[in-house]
């Protein structure tokens, strides 16, 4: 018979997998908004930010409640410990989504600068880096969440491709520059959303073998 405590701990990880959905489902939004050149979407990301900030409101409220009221001791403790990690990370993404939507449609009123390919690989590698975190999540699978601590340099590397290929162009294409810019923006928005995956990963090393892993990838 399944206790209490546990059928709490079990809702505590619902709330988060919906709250990862919340950030997967804006993010997912925000890319398209910015590739599709659509406004409209990138302004229901923006107002629809509030719903993944009241998740982590309520994810705290309970982690507190399970902290303060059942005392819990060793792996329960570190997965409540975790989620609470995972909350603050996933909110970030959420923010990050919105950054994203804002440069969206900023750039969707003006003439679109020449196709950047590393852009569309950087947005596609941070989208691949959250969802294998969170299925890392669901399993408490350290190997999978190491994975996800390996693709952040490829994140970085996408990201610099960026800038480089924007800086050559703005050289070239003095109109361009702020178009240019709020275009750099973007990829270090999304670059943060990689990051936010890979502390989410480390998060799910800790709940599963008690380890921190936190600025390196070796469990």
């Amino acid at each position: 018979m399944i206790s209490h405590f546990h059928q709490e701990l079990e809702q505590l990880k619902m709330k988060v997998l919906e709250m990862a959905a919340l950030a997967e489902r804006s993010l997912e939004k925000a890319s398209r908004a910015l590739f599709e050149r659509d406004a409209e979407l990138a302004e229901e990301i923006i107002q629809g930010d509030q719903e993944i900030n009241l998740m982590e409101v309520a994810i705290d409220r309970q982690i507190l409640r399970l902290l303060a009221l059942d005392q819990p001791m060793a792996r329960d403790l570190r997965f409540i410990v975790g989620c609470l990690r995972m909350s603050l990370d996933l909110e970030r993404i959420g923010d990050q989504a919105v950054n994203i939507a804002e440069r969206a449609q900023y750039l969707s009123g003006r003439e679109p600068l020449r196709p950047i390919p590393a852009m569309e690989e950087l947005a596609d590698t941070a989208m691949v880096m959250l969802k294998v975190a969170m299925g890392a999540f669901i399993n408490l699978d350290a190997d999978q969440a190491v994975d996800v601590c390996q693709m952040d340099d490829i994140a970085d590397d996408l990201n610099l491709q960026v800038l480089k290929d924007l800086m050559e162009y703005m050289v070239n294409e003095t109109p361009a520059i702020q178009r240019a810019v709020q275009t750099i923006i973007t990829a270090r928005c999304l670059e943060r959303v990689a990051d936010h995956a890979t502390n989410i990963a480390e998060s799910v090393v800790f709940m599963d073998k008690g380890v921190n892993i936190k600025h390196h990838c070796e469990p």
